[in-house]
This record gives C-alpha cells, sequence and structure tokens, in this order.
C-alpha cells in the first residue's frame, strides 16, 4: 500500500473521529438547549469535513499511483525481458505480467512512444525482438530481408511479412 492512500484514510478516520466526539459530546446530556447542540454539531462538522475530503481526495490519488506504479513496474520486466534474452515470446511475456495481449500491444506502443524500446515486433508469431538502432539503419527487413518504408516516428514497416520495427533515433 502506497503512502497516499495510507495518508487518505489517515485523514478520514480523524475527520470522522472528530465528527462522532463533537456529536456524541453535543448529545452526551451536556448542553441543555436544542440550538446550542446544532450549532457544536455544525462546528464538529465544519472542522471534520475538509479532513475527510483531502482525506478522499488523497485516498484517489494514492489509488491512481498506484496503477501507474504497476504499470511502470510491467514497463520494467517486459524491457528486461527482452534485453536479457533478445526474443520474447509476447503470448508468454503477457502471461508472466499478468496481462492480456491488448494490453501487452499498448504497453509495447508505450515504450515505443517513450523511446524506451527499439527493436521490432512480429505480431504474426507474437515475437518481440531486441534489436540495436544501428542494425537497422541498413534499411532492410530483420525478418524476411525486405526493404523497410517509414510508417511513422520511430517506426518502419516491412510490406513483404508486416514486421514492424520500431527505433529510438
Amino acid at each position: 500500500m502506497n503512502q497516499g492512500k495510507t495518508l487518505g484514510y489517515i485523514l478520514i478516520g480523524i475527520g470522522a473521529g472528530i465528527f462522532l466526539l463533537g456529536a456524541a459530546w453535543a448529545l452526551g446530556g451536556s448542553i441543555e438547549t436544542q440550538g446550542a447542540r446544532i450549532l457544536a454539531i455544525a462546528f464538529a462538522f465544519i472542522v471534520a469535513a475538509p479532513l475527510v475530503g483531502f482525506g478522499i481526495y488523497t485516498l484517489n490519488k494514492g489509488k491512481l499511483e498506484a496503477v501507474e506504479e504497476a504499470q511502470i513496474k510491467r514497463q520494467q520486466k517486459l524491457l528486461g525481458l527482452v534485453q536479457t534474452q533478445g526474443k520474447v515470446d509476447i503470448s508468454m511475456a503477457a502471461v508472466e505480467l499478468g496481462i492480456n495481449r491488448d494490453q501487452m500491444k499498448q504497453l509495447i506502443y508505450d515504450l515505443i512512444g517513450k523511446q524506451l524500446f527499439s527493436g521490432y515486433v512480429d505480431w504474426d508469431d507474437g515475437v518481440l525482438y531486441s534489436s540495436d538502432a544501428s542494425k537497422l539503419k541498413g534499411g532492410s527487413c530483420p525478418k524476411c530481408g525486405g526493404p523497410l518504408t517509414l510508417a511513422g516516428k520511430g517506426l518502419v514497416k516491412c510490406p513483404y511479412c508486416g514486421s514492424e520495427v520500431f527505433t529510438t533515433s
């Protein structure tokens, strides 16, 4: 559990505790008039509401940070697999990362967009290859040897076998 979520729960607990203590004091009999009881409860609410509100905000932000942290760990793990093995079966990597094929494809494209991965993907065979950008500058497909055509920023595609080659330069 990350710190944002913990802090959120603590703030919500403190705010709820302040409100409950104030309400118990107001309704406990030490205050005799109805108007004074309502005023005491309102004051407890005014003190507790910002704590609870900020606690909910912090809790939600902490949950988002946890999701982002999990995504970063998946990216690091995938990069580690590709760098150490040179050739990674996409289906096996998806199973190891606990994600489906579409999520894996998005993860790969995200790494490419951040210029953290260069290599190529053979979507037909389901294999992710690591490759130095210098090897790819020859203009031929690493899989079939066909000429490569520019398909986007950092993306070169083979019109013959459909392999997509990604470069960071």
